[in-house]
């Protein structure tokens, strides 16, 4: 597998062209944000976790029937991905209050939700990525009606699938957030599966072990991330 010219660097990744069209090569990246970009910041290790972690997590979801990029593991930093045409909405799911939910509702952290909430929202940095309503998202055709109700069908066994693998890692999932994008005209899942995209509580002592860490300068970033991928790999 030749690694070509680099197609895109976001936050997190870099992505690069192969020898072969329908392949990429993603580079996980140590670059650390939060708030839409205001505060940056570097996380040592975090992009060997976050590869690492996203390709046993991937390999989950495809025995539960989740099709997605995920091709091989090249190196702690590097993945062999399907050239996937992102759909540009972020899907989040949620188990518990917790973030941007809690602020937006002024409710406290850690209500445990009768049922998971789902939402959309518009992936485009210049805006903030806004919350989006299904009808906003065929509105603007953003995707078709037969593929949000893929997603949602897709994103539902993902948080039934991860709610039981953290649980048995010691780990409550809180939330999280994925994204899907079109390989060959099919809905597939893409980006990545890491204490980036989602919540993860400590289920003795509730000690937030995810992303919050750098986002609320609560300390022990680095060793956190690594206790997840350690926890992740029994």
């Amino acid at each position: 597998m030749e690694k070509l010219e680099q197609l895109y660097e976001g936050k997190a990744k870099k992505v690069f062209k192969t020898n072969d069209p329908k392949l990429f090569i993603v580079d996980y990246k140590d670059d650390a944000t939060a708030f839409n970009g205001e505060k940056k910041g570097q996380i040592a290790g975090k992009g060997a976790v976050n590869n690492v972690m996203s390709n046993i997590i991937f390999q989950l979801l495809e025995q539960k029937g989740v099709p997605t990029h995920f091709v091989e593991q090249l190196s702690q930093r590097e993945t062999v991905v399907k050239a996937v045409k992102i759909l540009p909405l972020e899907v989040i799911m949620r188990n518990v209050s917790a973030g941007s939910f809690a602020k937006r509702y002024g409710v406290e952290e850690g209500i445990v939700f009768d049922q998971p909430t789902f939402e959309f929202s518009y992936k485009n940095d210049d805006l903030g990525d806004p919350l989006m309503c299904e009808s906003h998202a065929l509105a603007l055709k953003l995707a078709t009606a037969e593929q949000i109700e893929t997603i949602k069908k897709y994103a539902s066994i993902v948080n039934e699938t991860l709610k039981e693998f953290f649980l048995d890692k010691g780990l409550k999932l809180i939330d999280f957030k994925i994204e899907f994008g079109l390989f060959d005209g099919e809905v597939i899942l893409a980006d990545e599966i890491s204490p980036d995209t989602c919540r993860l509580w400590d289920v003795k002592t509730n000690e937030k072990m995810d992303k919050d860490r750098f986002r609320r300068d609560l300390g022990n970033v680095e060793e956190t991330y690594q206790e997840v991928l350690k926890r992740v790999q029994k």
